[in-house]
């Protein structure tokens, strides 16, 4: 447990810092050095490549996570595990990569016509090499979780990457370097990362090549049928995160990548709202996986309702923070591209509270995966997608972005009710009560106050006392309601009334 506590406390605190330089990256340097088109180009190129890798790799992460366990042995030669690992991963992404080389003329051809795509063109190859290096790094990552050790991986991803995309957008603005000479520094990060990450996992000496056993070829069609029905569930998640993206490029009218450079820096922005939920259930995962192992519902139940409740209080007061200091955000950090980051801003708004929804519905799809009943957590996730294509495709003709981003948000609401409904008629567990309705109250009076404060002449004084007395608001609230007792307490211990 304490092995867990402290990945988790590092975990965070990396999960913070990482999502701290990935808003300064986009939101800051990005909007000041390069164009929307290139920063467009730079979202769909990352889009393409993790859908790329994941498809590719036939749900080899949740193969490794499930049955790495069972073929566990002193020797670290797992039955040969790493070898038929490595085995499945090379003939899955060959297979894969003649598939998508056979209908690379047909992506060529449908992009040429768009207006403002060239970089996707010029630059088609680089998927398939950057595919194969996050293929590789998430094998990697995979079977280092397995023995606990996280936290390199999680650093290499979150802050590594993210300090080389400054440094190459940095010597962009410099004049040093060019766009193409950008994307070969973020390529050689990916691969620096996998080298670093393959050196560790080797020199740890948790696993060794060897030849796969007759247990592990024998159950080779039960890992197909297995991977298979995980990789439709983390395919389609996926999907649901990136559709907008792809969509918003397939049959948005204006054709044109500037579109997807704004409707990404908001979504972007929006992603800050998730980071309660991501820093929870990186422990909350492993606490379900060991509570149904004991059985113990009573225990899920008491952790379904504490991150709901956590993940919304703190969301709510993100979303709000951003929401009220509009006008800094736009004018201070999107200033290059004002007028169209300010005639947009609305679809942030619809994003966030897409995030909203999704993180207040707890662990729910944790619940459901884990459990005898995963397979619906495939169904779920397969028919939210086909519901996020058919709203994309009815709203984005009609009214562009916002129609991405209100397909979005609907498309969260219907996952996480399938997920609350079925939780709570299987296990008898849901985790809504007043406490829920009394965040929207405070919510609302603290979001009125931050909005109906007058401007100040100085955008970044503003933007300080702004955030304060609606920080301030929130918080005193939230205290007297007593909304979450972990929440109580830390403010007690802050200010020594704790008995």
């Amino acid at each position: 447990m304490n092995l867990l506590k402290r990945q988790g406390f590092y975990n965070s605190i990396i999960l913070y810092a990482g999502t701290a330089l990935g808003f300064l990256n986009l939101i800051v340097l990005f909007q000041h050095i390069l164009t929307l088109e290139e920063i467009g180009f730079f979202t769909i190129m990352n889009t393409i490549t993790a859908l790329y890798a994941q498809i590719a790799s036939v749900g080899i992460k949740n193969i490794i996570f499930k049955y790495l366990p069972h073929f566990r042995s002193d020797d670290k030669k797992h039955g040969g595990f790493v070898t038929f690992v490595i085995a499945w991963c090379t003939i899955s992404f060959i297979l894969f990569t003649l598939i998508f080389l056979f209908f690379q003329h047909s992506i060529i051809h449908y992009n040429k016509s768009k207006n403002g795509a060239e970089l996707l063109v010029r630059y088609f190859y680089y998927l398939i090499p950057l595919s194969f290096l996050t293929l590789v790094y998430t094998v990697i990552e995979s079977l280092a979780m397995t023995v606990y050790k996280n936290v390199l991986s999680s650093f290499l991803n979150e802050v590594f990457l993210r300090l080389f995309t400054m440094a190459g957008v940095l010597l962009i603005g410099a004049s040093l370097i060019t766009y193409h000479d950008f994307l070969s520094i973020y390529m050689a990060a990916n691969v620096a990362m996998v080298a670093i990450l393959l050196f560790t996992v080797y020199k740890g000496g948790d696993f060794k090549i060897a030849r796969i056993s007759p247990q592990i070829l024998n159950k080779r069609n039960e890992f197909v049928k297995y991977g298979f029905y995980t990789l439709l569930s983390s395919t389609s998640a996926a999907l649901i995160v990136n559709l907008d993206n792809i969509m918003l490029i397939a049959i948005n009218k204006t054709q044109k990548l500037e579109v997807l450079g704004v409707y990404a820096t908001f979504f972007a922005i929006a992603v800050v709202i998730s980071l309660p939920a991501k820093a929870l259930n990186r422990t909350s995962l492993q606490i379900i996986a060991q509570a149904w192992a004991d059985n113990d519902l009573p225990k899920i139940g008491k952790i379904y309702y504490k991150t709901s409740v956590m993940q919304m209080l703190i969301g709510a007061l993100l979303f709000i923070g951003i929401v009220v200091n509009k006008n800094f955000l736009v004018k201070a950090l999107l200033h290059k591209h004002v007028n169209e980051f300010t005639e947009y801003f609305n679809v942030f708004i619809v994003i966030g509270i897409g995030f909203l929804v999704d993180i207040t519905g707890g662990i729910n799809g944790y619940i459901v995966n884990l459990s005898k009943y995963y397979r619906y957590t495939t169904y779920f996730i397969v028919g939210s997608v086909i519901f996020c294509v058919a709203s994309n495709w009815l709203l984005i003709p009609k009214i562009g972005m916002m129609g991405a981003a209100v397909s979005y948000s609907l498309t969260m609401f219907v996952l996480n009710f399938l997920y609350w409904i079925f939780v709570k008629i299987k296990f008898g567990l849901q985790p809504f009560d007043k406490t829920h309705f009394l965040i929207l109250v405070i919510s609302a009076i603290s979001l009125l106050a931050g909005l109906y404060l007058p401007l100040g002449h100085n955008i970044y004084i503003d933007m300080i006392l702004r955030s304060a007395i609606v920080g301030a608001i929130y918080i005193v609230l939230a205290y007297l309601l007593k909304i979450s007792e972990d929440v109580n307490q830390v403010i007690n211990k802050v200010l020594n009334l704790k008995k």
